[in-house]
């Protein structure tokens, strides 16, 4: 399980070192090769180890051609996967395609999500975590089905 968050630097090639933590998790895992890809939910990037995006690939795979936003996602985020494989010093590069849609210049924010994990530009990552910060406690509706019976 990957979880917390770190906030690095790009160098000037557009690697990004994955922090020593993490490195050590994903090669208790044995995943040497990584896949990074759109979220097409945010304007941010979803890191996942190789395994675990097989896992997610195969119920992308699964979702009909003929359903337009199924077909929409598996587009975006089959047609953006990249996979990486770190180097000695443990960095990935993002490509460039990628670090453009997700407005990544230098600072990034590397947040655990479990099975993966969010890249976000930091000034990017610092407006939408205020939005979310300002928006606890608003009239949203009642949380519904896995949400509601989650226990914190």
């Amino acid at each position: 399980m990957f979880r917390g968050i770190n906030t690095l630097s790009l160098d000037a090639k557009g690697r990004l070192a994955v922090p020593s933590r993490h490195r050590e998790r994903l090669a208790a895992l044995d995943s040497d090769t990584l896949v990074l890809t759109l979220n097409p939910l945010d304007h941010c990037l979803w890191l996942y180890p190789l395994r675990e995006w097989e896992l997610i690939e195969a119920k992308l795979m699964a979702l009909s051609d003929f359903d337009r936003q199924s077909r929409r996602t598996k587009q975006i985020m089959r047609g953006y996967a990249s996979e990486c494989v770190a180097d000695g010093q443990g960095r990935i590069l993002i490509p460039a395609e990628l670090r453009s849609f997700a407005s990544i210049a230098k600072r990034v924010v590397m947040l655990g999500q479990g099975n993966k994990f969010e890249i976000w530009d930091e000034a990017s990552w610092n407006i939408q975590r205020q939005a979310w910060l300002d928006s606890v406690g608003d009239d949203a509706p009642a949380a519904d089905g896995d949400l509601a019976s989650l226990s914190l």
